[in-house]
C-alpha cells in the first residue's frame, strides 16, 4: 500500500510503498553527513525511493540539481511522482538503469555522489526479492558500485557512503583502489558504549592521503527525525 509521508523537513513530501524497501535512519544520517557547495550537482546511487537525494535537497540551499539512479522500476517511478508531487521537476530527473549501465551521457557529470547501497552478504533465500536487491549483494558488488562512482565524478569530486562497520577495511581498500581517496569517517552505533554497525565515508576524486575521523554518532532510536 503507497502512503504520502512528511519528510519534516523544508515542507516536502515523500510517497512509500509498505510493501517494497522503505528507507531508514541510515539514509537520513547519510543525507546530513556533508554539506552542499554552490552549484552542486548531486547523484543518488541505489536512491529507491529517492530519500537521500530529496533530504540532501531539502537540507542544503547550493543543490542545482539531483538525479536519482534506481535500477528497479516500481521503485523508480515511484521517485518521479514523488518529484512531482513536490514541484521539483526542474531539480530532479531519475533514471530507471543499473549503476553498471549509467550512459555514458554521465561520465564525469557530478561533483557529488551519495549512496546508500546494498551492503549485506548471505541469508537472502527466504527474502523478499525486491527488498533484498536493496540489502544484499544481489545485483550489485561492492567494485561494481565505486567503479561506477569513479567514471561519474569529476576530478575533484566527493562521493559518500554508508556501509556495513565490519566491512570498513574492505571497504577504505577498494575506495583507494578506484582513485577514490576517503577523507571523512564517522561511525555509528545504536548506543553510547555499544560497537558501531555503521559506517559514514567520504572520499574525493583524486585526492590525497589523509582523512578526518569524527567521533562515534549514537543513533540511539534508529530513527533520526
Amino acid at each position: 500500500m503507497e502512503v504520502v509521508e512528511e519528510l519534516l523537513v523544508g515542507k516536502l513530501r515523500i510517497i512509500q510503498d509498505t510493501s517494497l524497501y522503505r528507507f531508514t535512519s541510515d539514509s537520513v544520517l547519510l543525507s546530513r553527513f556533508l554539506r552542499a557547495k554552490k552549484g552542486e550537482r548531486v547523484a543518488d546511487f541505489c536512491a529507491g525511493s529517492g530519500i537521500v537525494g530529496l533530504h540532501f535537497y531539502a537540507e542544503n540551499a547550493g543543490v542545482a540539481r539531483v538525479t536519482l539512479f534506481e535500477m528497479q522500476a516500481p521503485l523508480a517511478e515511484m521517485s518521479r511522482r514523488t518529484v512531482a508531487l513536490n514541484g521539483l521537476e526542474d531539480v530532479f530527473s531519475v533514471e530507471n538503469v543499473r549503476l553498471q549501465d549509467i550512459p555514458p551521457a554521465y561520465t564525469e557529470a557530478f561533483s557529488l555522489i551519495l549512496c546508500n547501497p546494498p551492503y549485506e552478504r548471505g541469508g537472502f533465500a527466504n527474502a523478499d526479492p525486491q527488498k533484498a536487491l536493496c540489502r544484499k549483494e544481489l545485483s550489485l558488488t561492492l567494485p561494481e558500485l565505486l567503479a561506477a562512482a569513479a567514471r561519474c565524478l569529476k576530478y575533484g569530486g566527493r562521493f559518500a557512503l554508508c556501509y556495513r562497520a565490519d566491512r570498513l577495511s574492505e571497504l577504505l581498500c577498494e575506495m583507494t583502489a578506484h582513485g577514490l581517496e576517503p577523507k571523512k569517517l564517522q561511525l555509528v552505533s545504536g548506543r553510547p558504549g555499544e560497537k558501531p554497525y555503521l559506517a559514514l565515508v567520504a572520499a574525493v576524486k583524486g585526492g590525497k592521503k589523509g582523512i578526518d575521523v569524527l567521533p562515534m554518532l549514537a543513533n540511539e532510536k534508529g530513527n533520526v527525525p
